[in-house]
């Protein structure tokens, strides 16, 4: 049984990265579904069926989005009532969320099935094309219920203290996916349906393995039970977890903006080129993601009990681990630009070239990027949904959806890949100026250490 953590506890930088560390790998190993049923999709069914996949799944993951709201805007509020000595309060706060995330998944599943074909034919898709998103969307739409419950239970195991036990789970589901894909895909041929299927099946590992540990006795802060309904616990989950939906959703409605732009410019060569570097963008995103929902729980909870020294502790020290992972994400990146492309894109010498062409000058933006996660992340902690919201609305929806229609108007197709680092650059000013600005109201310090 996994040793339950004192959050309480005062963390030093090794300490916290280890705490937080079953998180990071957790969310590495969610986006290897993705990854991996790209690998196969791409040299196993070829290059239409990979744009297929690739160009429907910021629609997926939209509408899977409520799951990371429910889980971020949820941790928060339970944790802070932890940390304020409430603990049966929180257990019902808890428990109510779950059974909400399981009806809103099922919502959603309906609401994908009907909309997959309109969108995709929205959003430019014809022909096979659009047979083929149709196809592996409406497949795996049948399991949005499980990764809704997967998404949100990785923020809820750690506010429970249990961060590895969702290590395990992400463990098993990421195991199943990509044996299935091996058979289904690699060994018997079967394409989209094969890869669908290897998806359905490790997201219902990822959503049910954690329901059914936390309606058994399992000596974590939390086990599900009877829940009243309050409906201001949901609306201020929403409100506070608004900043996550909004980054999941902006995040969407970006990539669909790179994939119909690319696709008119490009065709189904630039729309492949652009899924290569979001597989790998995933895993890196999943880094800092990872970091901050394990730091984020804590912060809430020396939030919730006043403590502004740990506060402003685990302040510093946070901004301190996203640099060096920025730094090192860009270096990796141009490190790896050339194997990546051809790991993906070997079968096509043109398609490989500009892959690795554009790999290079997106990665830029990484350096900015983990910054503007981590800012967003610090204000849903400290419940403070508003601030995060703008944030994530701004950079994603605003900056880099304009970015995306105006950079190659200017300069033609080199331009798109500079999208993302002109909005990260304007983003991070508005981070660190909300940083900075509330500090009076929170008490967290200042940035730099004391001498």
């Amino acid at each position: 049984m996994s040793k339950q953590v004192d959050m309480s506890a005062h963390f030093t930088g090794k300490q916290l990265l280890a705490f937080c560390a079953p998180s990071i790998l957790m969310m590495i190993l969610t986006s290897i579904y993705t990854v991996v049923d790209g690998f196969f999709v791409s040299n196993f069914a070829g290059k239409t069926a990979f744009a297929a996949v690739n160009f429907i799944m910021p629609i997926i993951m939209l509408l899977s989005s409520v799951g990371f709201m429910v889980g971020t805007g949820g941790s928060a509020i339970i944790s802070a009532t932890r940390g304020a000595g409430k603990p049966k309060l929180a257990n019902e706060y808890f428990s109510l969320l779950v059974y909400a995330t399981i009806v809103t998944g099922i919502l959603m599943t309906v609401i994908g099935i009907v909309t997959a074909r309109p969108l995709c034919a929205l959003m430019g898709a014809t022909e096979q094309l659009l047979d083929d998103c149709v196809l592996y969307g409406s497949l795996v739409y049948l399991s949005l219920t499980g990764f809704v419950l997967q998404c949100a239970f990785q923020s809820f195991l750690v506010a429970a203290g249990k961060p590895k036990v969702g290590l395990y789970v992400i463990i098993a589901a990421s195991l199943t996916n990509i044996v299935l894909d091996f058979v289904l895909v690699g060994f018997m041929g079967m394409g989209l349906v094969g890869a669908a299927l290897a998806t359905n099946c490790s997201e219902y590992v990822g959503g049910l393995a954690p329901l059914i540990y936390f309606a058994r006795k399992n000596g974590s802060f939390f086990k599900l039970g009877k829940a009243p309904f309050r409906g201001k616990v949901l609306l201020r989950t929403a409100i506070n977890g608004s900043s996550e939906m909004a980054n999941n959703v902006s995040a969407s409605v970006v990539n669909m903006a790179y994939n119909i732009v690319l696709l008119n410019i490009l065709g189904e060569n630039g729309v492949a080129a652009y899924g290569v570097i979001m597989y790998v963008f995933l895993i890196f995103a999943a880094v800092f993601t990872g970091y901050n929902m394990g730091f984020s729980p804590l912060l809430s909870f020396q939030y919730g009990a006043k403590n502004k020294t740990e506060m402003g502790h685990l302040t510093r020290t946070s901004l301190k681990i996203t640099a060096l992972f920025s730094i090192a994400m860009l270096a990796l990146a141009q490190v790896l630009a050339y194997p990546l492309a051809l790991m993906f894109c070997s079968y096509d010498a043109e398609l490989c070239a500009l892959t690795e062409h554009a790999f290079r000058l997106f990665y830029i933006g990484i350096l900015m990027f983990g910054f503007n996660i981590f800012g967003s992340a610090f204000f849903t902690a400290l419940e403070n949904g508003k601030i995060s919201a703008l944030l994530s609305f701004a950079r994603t929806l605003v900056l880099e959806t304009g970015f995306v229609f105006l950079l190659p108007a200017l300069f033609g197709v080199e331009g798109i890949w500079f999208a993302f680092l002109a909005a990260e650059s304007v983003a991070v000013i508005a981070t660190f100026a909300f940083i900075v600005g509330l500090e009076p109201r929170y008490g967290y310090g200042k940035l730099l250490p004391r001498k």
